[in-house]
């Protein structure tokens, strides 16, 4: 018998459209690994066993099965977005265990493609926070279980990264796509604005749904999947203009080794592949951490608004508490559009940004929710400053596996481009993939 576990989801969908597999032996596999592992690891709040193999029978006596992008593709889907039937816990306590009337338009449309949804992921209170962990679980990187698999989209990362299903569903307001995936050896990438519908909660228009995969060519199938529209693999050939810059934009906040090398030996790949690269740092404002942390807190403080603050914990109430002062400021858009402007001129002269991940391995996976406030955004802060200016400005952005750290945890950089250029730095990760190739799943076993 074929194992199914630790394929890829394009590999998958092809052998359930061939008839060289079912949806509910595909569903089953997954479904035994994450009884088996998910406790070392942490990935799910729920898992939805029974309704999961009910909803691969569906998928399988569809009269469309041979054309479904995801034909019984197992997926995990993060916990602040609607799954019909299923409670949206979004990591607390202070959130109403009310089940969702219907399907989030992303979920929704994982399901029109065939795909499978399997469990709703951990995340850290109203997905704050850089680690995964709270009153409903705590979320470990499947490469180093001491180690926190990061967030917000953490349980989603760890959940791809152990192999308990082969893609899964996130969200990045301020990284929380690309610091996971970065931590845990996944491609994920945070499409600009309008190209995916976006949650509920958008933190002013910054947070945008998107895949966590193991490969390249997953990434651009589930963006098509949840753009409703394909986004076409761009010409191999095609040369772009390169920036390589090891600078954080955040100041007094410095890059480790481990990251400035992957940067540097991608680079190279890249300069071989035919592109022009150049070192060039963004022209990054001394503002930027006040602006990032006043975005931060006030998309929390909205947040909170509905929500019996007592419930909440003490690291979440005090990020609301700091963030009510700047609601209004940041509603109006001004400093985001002053950091549009600011950087627009550099994006004239390169077509992608290639910068580290992350500056430094991620936190020990431990109860960062029952910390201090300014405690938990040091660490945030000290390991993860290069995602929020792209969500500041909108720009898409994508974390890419590249190298190990002294760990054997994997590596990761970041490549970003101005608005419409997803299709652009998917070929450009691609090339990066190709000719890098990297282990997809923790060997957990």
């Amino acid at each position: 018998m074929t194992n199914w576990v630790g394929r890829t989801a394009a590999e998958i969908a092809t052998a359930v459209r061939e008839k060289r597999a079912t949806p509910r032996e595909v569903v089953a596999e997954h479904l035994a690994r994450i009884e088996r592992l998910d406790g070392r690891v942490g990935a799910f709040r729920v898992v939805l066993a029974e309704a999961a193999l009910a909803e691969a029978d569906e998928v399988a006596a569809r009269g469309d099965l041979g054309e479904l992008p995801l034909a019984g593709v197992p997926v995990a889907i993060k916990d602040n977005l609607a799954v019909r039937g299923e409670t949206m816990r979004v990591g607390s306590a202070a959130t109403p265990e009310t089940p969702a009337p219907e399907d989030h338009v992303t979920v929704a449309r994982l399901r029109a493609a065939g795909a499978v949804v399997v469990g709703l992921t951990n995340v850290p209170e109203l997905c704050v926070f850089g680690t995964s962990d709270g009153v409903h679980g705590t979320a470990r990187n499947p490469w180093d279980t001491s180690r926190t698999a990061g967030g917000s989209s953490g349980g989603s990362a760890a959940a791809v990264a152990a192999g308990l299903v082969p893609v899964a569903l996130g969200n990045d307001g301020m990284g929380s796509l690309r610091i996971p995936a970065a931590n845990c050896g996944l491609v994920t990438i945070k499409p600009g604005p309008g190209v995916v519908p976006a949650g509920t909660s958008t933190w002013f228009g910054m947070s945008e749904n998107g895949p966590l995969t193991t490969t390249v060519e997953d990434a651009r199938l589930l963006l098509s999947v949840l753009a409703d529209t394909e986004v076409v693999r761009k010409d191999p050939s095609a040369v772009h203009r390169v920036a390589v810059s090891l600078r954080s934009p955040i100041a007094g906040v410095a890059v480790t080794k481990p990251y400035t090398t992957a940067v540097r030996e991608a680079a190279e790949l890249l300069m071989k592949a035919g592109h022009r690269v150049r070192r060039a740092d963004p022209p990054y404002p001394l503002s930027l951490s006040l602006t990032s942390l006043a975005h931060w807190t006030a998309g929390t403080a909205v947040d909170a608004e509905s929500l019996d603050r007592r419930l909440l914990t003490r690291r979440t109430r005090v990020h609301a508490a700091v963030g009510r002062r700047f609601v209004n400021t940041v509603r109006s858009g001004e400093a985001r559009q002053a950091l549009r402007r600011r950087l627009e001129p550099f994006f004239d002269e390169y077509d992608v940004l290639l910068t580290p991940a992350l500056a430094r391995r991620s936190p020990q996976a431990a109860a960062w929710h029952e910390r201090g406030w300014l405690r938990n955004v040091l660490a945030n802060t000290n390991y993860s400053p290069l995602t929020p200016p792209w969500n500041l400005t909108g720009w898409p952005a994508m974390s890419v596996p590249f190298g190990t750290l002294p760990s054997g945890a994997p590596c990761a950089v970041q490549l970003v481009g101005l608005p419409g250029s997803e299709a652009d730095l998917l070929a450009v990760a691609e090339q990066l993939e190709e000719r890098h190739p990297w282990q997809r799943t923790a060997p957990l076993e």
